[in-house]
């Protein structure tokens, strides 16, 4: 009787530590009255870290889909282009570096103000590769633009 509730207290212990490993969520948000889809140009904001390469999937991904696009170091405003997207990459190291986090603002040129926000969040479990994070924001910020 002991080896049993003892196997059974063991096996739900791992089932409760396996669930906190699977959290993924997926958000977008965009400013009222702000026509994203009108934009037709966008200067991507160079990240910190040279050795990222989450800028250049951000401009592939818009040129993909027909907008004209452009990689640079952060400019004071006015920028020349309908939209300027800034972003925050996070890492986490579990066996090799994934992708955690990833926050894409889409900026008014103008102003600097961010008219458009989309996050996604991925632990180990459900990890997506850095093209695929990029790909789940934008197309989220995308469907929120109605």
């Amino acid at each position: 009787m002991f080896k049993k509730v003892l196997l059974i207290s063991l096996v739900l212990g791992m089932l409760s530590s396996l669930s906190g490993c699977a959290v993924n969520h997926a958000t977008a948000m965009v400013t009222p009255g702000t026509d994203i889809k009108a934009m037709k140009t966008f200067y991507v904001v160079k990240g910190p870290d040279a050795s990222d390469k989450t800028d250049q999937i951000i401009k592939d991904y818009l040129t993909k889909k027909g907008y004209s696009a452009t990689v640079g170091p952060e400019l004071t405003p006015p920028y020349n282009a309908d939209g300027v997207i800034t972003y925050v990459d996070k890492w986490f190291w579990d066996i090799t570096m994934y992708m955690i986090e990833l926050t894409i603002n889409v900026r008014n040129p103008v102003n600097n103000f961010p008219v458009a926000v989309g996050n996604s969040y991925h632990t180990s479990l459900t990890r997506l590769s850095p093209t695929e994070m990029v790909n789940e924001v934008m197309t989220n910020i995308y469907k929120e633009a109605k």
